[in-house]
């Protein structure tokens, strides 16, 4: 795993002229609580609560995160020089070295029968995150974080999302044509799945995140949609914000313009 972005869903209102993007990003998880102080991102991301401890530790032993730069402590919130070659040598074996102790911590836990809601939260220093984020209010994430203020972790990802989003051409959407924005539906149940239907199944499929075992899954509607039920039934309603249908308003609904949430047409 590395910091990285793709775009899930790329959308257009024709008659707004905006545009709704979701991406699935990947992240180190120690700056994920930085990347949630925008508020106007609808997000869904993989739970340390979710993942079992012997995966969680087999991603972290197989690609643990390292920090991007070593920067010479200092007062502020920005780091000074880089470390001289001979103790970012040294930086990077202590880290590793964290890594291990912490592993062999989290399996000592294990063995004694703790739940992973806890072990796995020794191993958030040096795990990766997926995130799914939806959005139409890009330009403040992009103006404070791809600043050289920005801690270089999420600079990168800022970036990565930035390149991501320059690079994908919107489909136009049109209100009372073609108005879902619906992120992991095959190009088939776009035309096929009734919009109700459609947001369901793509809601039922950005809740897998949580647990990480979305890739690789052979589409299954009936199941997608028993999933979708449950969600509501436990109130579970934040996978439920990545589908809009395109409006006539350019003002807010709940934080997207110009798209109506599926989680606003459900009355979450």
């Amino acid at each position: 795993m590395k910091i990285s972005a793709k775009i899930l869903a790329d959308s257009y209102n024709q008659h707004t002229k905006i545009r709704l993007v979701t991406l699935e990003i990947c992240q180190p998880r120690y700056i994920h609580a930085e990347f949630m102080t925008h508020r106007v991102f609808s997000r869904n991301a993989s739970s340390s609560r979710a993942i079992p401890i012997s995966k969680q530790i087999d991603l972290v032993e197989s690609s643990p995160v390292m920090p991007i730069e070593w920067g010479q402590n200092k007062p502020g919130m920005q780091a000074g020089e880089p470390l001289s070659r001979s103790a970012q040598t040294e930086a990077e074996g202590a880290w590793i070295q964290a890594l291990n102790d912490a592993v062999r911590h989290a399996r000592k836990l294990k063995d004694l029968g703790v739940h992973k809601q806890l072990v796995n939260r020794l191993l958030e220093p040096f795990a990766f995150i997926k995130v799914i984020v939806s959005a139409t209010e890009w330009k403040n994430f992009f103006d404070l974080r791809i600043s050289p203020l920005a801690q270089p972790e999420i600079q990168r990802v800022a970036m990565c999302i930035l390149d991501a989003m320059s690079n994908s051409a919107p489909v136009t959407r049109d209100p009372h044509v073609n108005p879902l924005h619906a992120p992991y539906l095959l190009p088939s149940e776009q035309v096929d799945l009734d919009l109700r239907t459609a947001m369901m199944v793509s809601a039922a499929r950005c809740a897998r995140v949580s647990y990480l075992n979305h890739d690789g899954l052979e589409p299954n509607i009936d199941k997608d949609l028993a999933l979708a039920k449950r969600l509501l039934d436990d109130k579970h309603a934040s996978c439920f914000e990545h589908q809009a249908l395109a409006n006539m308003s350019a003002q807010f609904v709940r934080n997207f313009r110009g798209w109506t949430q599926h989680r606003d047409i459900l009355g979450l």
